[in-house]
């Protein structure tokens, strides 16, 4: 089985790689092809790679293109992990978003439309090229706003397209961790939209276990979550949210934040991984040993300025081991082997969520099979979660639009409508900034 991964200069493709080989169950995977635009980013890559193969002879073979369509051909899975502008890009549209008081995070707020803005037009050229070159492949989006992404790319390949994200997994397993249930049997009842969504159950043996967390102010404040938002918030929700929402619950205070912290995370992780690409270039030095260094700098300062707003303190250990990657593989196994299981995951509503049309990628659990995901019904959303949703799907339609018509005016609707922009005016200057630091976006007129 051949999979592709677009985006395969990119730092995290060795989690990818290293869950492949820790996995013997995946031994269907004979060969890795790695897409990049960047060859010297390949070439590290690359390098870590045969480090973790070192010693195992059935190793899936690895090799390294610049040309998408030869990447693509005779695909069995494409993972797409692109990143349109890089980290400069990343990084601008944090200090653009900022210098307007409003939030430049990569996939909420101002910072994740211009990101959106960016990545669909290339997003779709992909799309249509896996369609005509790889009808068979399944594709397994990581690409971020990946929700945004994945809706764009699925008007295209249908259902053949599906997101992914380890945000809603990380929460369940963290809620069943301090309940003290098995993450693997428990049902998380999750529902929302990609880095928008809430834990509104999580279910044991058929038992609801959620409202014994609400009801102990102990046990609420000795996790993530808990911390982040206060035991007294998450009791008035009667739910988790995704850290994510933090963004919007605590918006203010996580502007502050960004803007008195010495460098944004966009910049912050440009210089490391800069440095990186620039040590793995080194054939003295192990690829592998400063992947695994960057990697462990790079998780414990994952959100680290909400935390310090919060006052949430240090991530845990248990936090700092990522977990896109196993969801990716889970799914691709599933499918692969038509092996039921269910995932949360970034699908078409159907009509999962009423608020919703069909076409709406929603980030739902689901089950999966030989013929995809399938989303399962859920309850209906309550009133404060439901007009959030249908407000940030409102925004991700008028992106969407305007990477498709080209129309600045459309583009300048996007930002204006979006709940932590809410003004015209920082809307137009948000678009004419971007615009004028991003290349990518030159086809706004």
């Amino acid at each position: 089985m051949r999979l592709t991964i677009l985006g395969g200069g990119g730092f995290r493709v060795p989690l990818v790689y290293g869950a492949l080989l820790t996995d013997h169950a995946e031994r269907r995977v004979t060969e890795v092809v790695l897409h990049d635009l960047d060859e010297g980013r390949l070439r590290a890559v690359t390098r870590v790679l045969a480090e973790q193969a070192a010693g195992l002879p059935d190793a899936p073979r690895v090799t390294a293109t610049t040309d998408l369509d030869e990447a693509l051909r005779g695909a069995d899975f494409v993972f797409s992990a692109i990143r349109v502008g890089g980290l400069e890009g990343r990084a601008a549209d944090e200090r653009v978003a900022l210098a307007e008081g409003v939030l430049g995070q990569e996939t909420v707020g101002a910072g994740g439309i211009a990101y959106g803005l960016r990545t669909v037009p290339v997003a779709v050229d992909i799309a249509r090229r896996v369609a005509r070159l790889a009808p068979d492949a399944w594709v397994i989006n990581f690409t971020n706003p990946a929700g945004l992404v994945t809706e764009a790319m699925s008007r295209h390949l249908g259902e053949r397209v599906i997101g992914i994200c380890d945000s809603p997994v990380g929460l369940g397993r963290r809620i069943a961790r301090v309940l003290g249930a098995d993450p693997e049997e428990a049902f998380v009842d999750y529902v929302g939209l990609n880095h928008l969504g809430w834990v509104r159950g999580l279910r044991v043996a058929g038992r609801d276990r959620l409202p014994l967390l609400l009801d102990d102010p102990a046990l609420l404040g000795s996790f993530e979550e808990g911390r982040l938002f206060g035991a007294d918030w998450l009791r008035s929700l009667g739910a988790i949210p995704n850290e994510y929402l933090h963004y919007y619950y605590f918006n203010r205070e996580t502007v502050r934040a960004y803007r008195e912290a010495e460098q944004t995370r966009g910049a912050f992780l440009r210089e490391q991984q800069a440095g990186f690409y620039r040590e793995a270039g080194d054939p003295g030095v192990s690829a592998l040993l400063a992947w695994d260094r960057t990697r462990a700098e790079r998780e414990a300062t994952y959100m680290a300025e909400n935390r310090e707003s919060a006052g949430a303190g240090e991530r845990e250990a248990d936090d700092l081991s990522g977990g896109y990657e196993k969801v990716a593989l889970a799914l691709m196994r599933a499918i692969a082997r038509d092996e039921r299981t269910t995932l949360i995951l970034n699908v078409r509503n159907r009509s999962t969520l009423s608020v919703l049309d069909a076409d709406a990628v929603v980030e739902v659990p689901c089950l999966v099979d030989a013929g995809g995901a399938h989303p399962l019904a859920a309850e209906p959303l309550p009133g404060h979660a439901a007009g959030l949703v249908c407000s940030v799907k409102a925004v991700e339609r008028e992106v969407l639009a305007a990477a498709e018509s080209g129309s600045r005016e459309t583009a300048v609707k996007a930002f204006a409508l979006h709940p932590l922009v809410d003004s015209v005016t920082v809307a137009r200057r948000l678009v004419e900034g971007y615009t004028e630091v991003h290349p990518g976006l030159a086809y706004l007129k």
